[in-house]
């Protein structure tokens, strides 16, 4: 197990500021398509976790819980993250440790929940992540994946594009004033192949891992242009039209994003 530094928290999962476990991921977004898909996460995370308190480990811990209120009023929830900046915006919660989740290992059967949400895009090895969320994962918990996806229009700007160019894109296009400094996205972007759905879908199947939600949607960054900046957000949509009428089947390369739920068989 690596060594990890432990910033304790006193609070009980009753005792976390009212502010604090308001779904704000979710009161931020934009009315469209990853709203309705975060709404429909929240309704299987209520419906399928088991009753009385839970273990969360949550990998990767920013300053914003994906997570329904009804299910974090009665967690207890862990963070890991590599990122100082990171632990210190964490306001929810209540066990906070300074590691990587590549190699962060708990006991077996820890946790009836991991959540990996924006997370593991920038990962180098994803599947070493994957692999110690299983291991930590009690029998029937549940995996909650949220991440880009790398063949999407969005996907394929990031990854071929500098990082400057995505600072300059959430500070002049998102508005978020504080884009790039320590402890805020955006951050480098590394896409390993099992940030692609179809090989994470692979993976899950090969490690006794079950499927049963599976959303690519468009990507909340579209509504936000659309809101903020609706002349650069027409051309976007055409050019993303554009694409989509020369691609085959029923692609959207507007499908920026994706959830994912597993179950541990």
């Amino acid at each position: 197990m690596e060594d990890a530094i432990t910033l304790g928290r006193t609070q009980t999962a009753a005792a976390v500021p009212e502010a604090a476990q308001h779904p704000q991921a979710l009161l931020e977004l934009a009315h469209g398509e990853a709203r309705q898909s975060l709404l429909t996460v929240h309704g299987i995370l209520e419906a399928i976790l088991p009753s009385g308190e839970l273990a969360i480990y949550e990998a990767g811990g920013g300053s914003t819980s994906f997570l329904p209120i009804k299910v974090l009023h009665r967690a207890h929830v862990t963070v890991v993250d590599i990122d100082e900046d990171q632990i210190r915006n964490n306001d929810y919660a209540h066990q906070a440790i300074l590691g990587d989740i590549q190699v962060h290992r708990f006991k077996p059967n820890s946790f009836d929940l991991v959540i990996c949400y924006n997370v593991i895009e920038h990962v180098p090895d994803v599947e070493a992540a994957l692999l110690r969320f299983c291991e930590a994962l009690k029998p029937n918990g549940l995996i909650l994946i949220g991440a880009p996806n790398p063949k999407s229009l969005s996907g394929v700007v990031t990854k071929y594009s500098p990082h400057w160019f995505h600072v300059w894109f959430y500070r002049h296009v998102r508005g978020d004033k504080k884009a790039g400094l320590p402890g805020h996205a955006p951050f480098p972007t590394l896409f390993h192949p099992l940030v692609t759905l179809s090989n994470l879908e692979a993976f899950a199947e090969a490690n006794g891992l079950q499927m049963i939600y599976r959303k690519q949607y468009e990507s909340p960054r579209y509504p936000e242009m659309r809101l903020r900046m609706p002349f650069f957000a027409n051309l976007v949509d055409a050019g993303a039209w554009v694409m989509n009428f020369f691609l085959p089947g029923k692609t959207d390369v507007r499908h920026g994003d994706y959830h994912v739920i597993l179950r541990k068989r």
